[in-house]
């Protein structure tokens, strides 16, 4: 209900919601072609992912390789992965927090 007690337009809020799923789907567009670095050990080990957080690449320095302690070169690539995946979930707050905090303020939606 809109205050006053009149009916909301409906045709206004379809207009309203398509121009918010154009808005969303853009923006996830953009995500998936931005990406992001994490990197561990000093930049030893460096992963980039996309927006989404698909991994598109790894480089790994000659330093970080020792053949009798793979353990941890694995644990150097988890953690630069991690915190890649961190920088992008944070890239996608940036970029799809404003729309959804959109949504709440149409009027007749239950958000």
């Amino acid at each position: 209900m809109i205050p006053g007690g009149g009916q909301p337009n409906m045709q206004q809020l379809l207009q309203q919601a398509q121009k918010m799923q154009q808005d969303l789907a853009r923006a996830q567009e953009e995500l998936a072609r931005t990406e992001v670095e994490g990197q561990a050990g000093g930049g030893l080990v460096k992963a980039t992912v996309n927006g989404s957080g698909e991994l598109r690449g790894l480089v790994i320095s000659p330093e970080a390789v020792d053949p009798d302690d793979t353990e941890t070169l694995a644990d150097l690539v988890v953690a630069a992965v991690q915190a890649a995946n961190e920088n992008a979930q944070q890239l996608q707050q940036d970029k799809l927090g404003p729309l959804a905090q959109g949504l709440g303020g149409m009027p007749g939606l239950p958000f």
